[in-house]
């Protein structure tokens, strides 16, 4: 099914995309350690989704725990882990889920760089609560010497020609001029009925979450594992970015989700929303940025503010696809 890119249904070393459809407990029993760079997930939140049975709260903490220790063994010292998570639903009382886990992490001796927030616009509307837009992603190390490429990832200053007035550096630009840190506080819209990206899997990732966790705390050839892969996202994200990807997915039909995904992407046929898009503003409606195409073994922005390709409006291709 693939020409570009070797993909692999078992562990291999060699393959640029380990696709394993199963049990990820199983597959991580295969991989050595201190191997991987960058583990990046969105786990269940035990709600009782398609994809998950509703356990009690403390075996879903043993569960949870299973999966991490592995991951966390299987990390190269430089690597970190990103547990993109939210919260645990039960009576109409909530738990935030990154409390739950945080101590899973912390007595395996991580470090915990950022407790990103990653908010967004629309949801489920509450009526005895207000009304949940964010989430949150824990951003661990697993030693103090650890990859992080800021400059990769910075997002366009709020005021780019704002000048010192005063000092030794009077009239220069205050400003850093590749862009400003990002902050922990994502505003990232969240993949919903009319996103490009929308597939059947109701929990999707967008692909710009997991590019900047890829692009930060990643180099090239770099390996990225995804134990809950769902609809492909985080292999999405790191093979258009000349990274490599290892997912595991229990569910058949969400494996037939990225199959389908990584197939268009093989093409230049796949579309996501772009990492230099603003959240939509219907004041200014024609300044929104058109979805973008991508192809696996090319990557599409290396720098978050590098100047953009030509993008194609509309349902045909551009000029810069094959």
């Amino acid at each position: 099914m693939f020409s570009r890119i070797k993909v692999s249904s078992i562990f291999d070393p060699e393959a640029n995309f380990v696709f394993w459809e199963g049990d990820c407990l199983k597959l991580l029993s295969t991989i050595p350690d201190n191997y991987v760079q960058l583990v990046v997930t969105s786990p269940p939140y035990n709600l009782g989704k398609p994809y998950e049975d509703k356990l009690e709260i403390n075996y879903y903490f043993e569960q949870q725990k299973a999966v991490i220790d592995e991951c966390v063994r299987i990390l190269k010292p430089q690597g970190s882990i990103c547990w993109q998570i939210g919260n645990f639903v039960d009576n109409g009382e909530i738990i935030p889920l990154d409390i739950l886990l945080y101590p899973i992490f912390s007595n395996l001796k991580l470090h915990l760089r950022n407790r990103i927030v990653w908010t967004f616009g629309h949801g489920l509307h509450a009526s005895k609560r207000f009304s949940g837009r964010y989430e949150v992603i824990l951003w661990f190390t697993k030693t103090e010497e650890y990859v992080f490429n800021l400059d990769a990832v910075r997002a366009p200053q709020k005021y780019p020609e704002k000048k010192h007035f005063k000092g030794p550096h009077k009239g220069e630009l205050s400003g850093n001029p590749l862009g400003k840190n990002p902050s922990d506080i994502w505003d990232i819209p969240n993949v919903k009925s009319n996103h490009i990206e929308k597939t059947e899997h109701p929990a999707q990732f967008p692909v710009e979450l997991v590019e900047r966790l890829v692009l930060a705390l990643t180099n090239e050839n770099d390996w990225v594992y995804d134990p809950f892969l769902g609809s492909g996202t985080s292999a999405i994200a790191a093979l258009i970015h000349d990274r490599k990807a290892i997912g595991s997915e229990i569910t058949p039909a969400y494996n037939e989700i990225t199959r389908n995904r990584l197939a268009l992407a093989e093409q230049g046929l796949l579309q996501i929303r772009p990492m230099d898009r603003d959240v939509y503003d219907p004041e200014n409606p024609g300044q929104s940025i058109p979805p973008k195409y991508v192809q696996i073994g090319q990557p599409i922005q290396p720098v978050l503010l590098e100047k953009a390709e030509n993008y194609n409006v509309g349902g045909g291709k551009d000029e810069n696809l094959p």
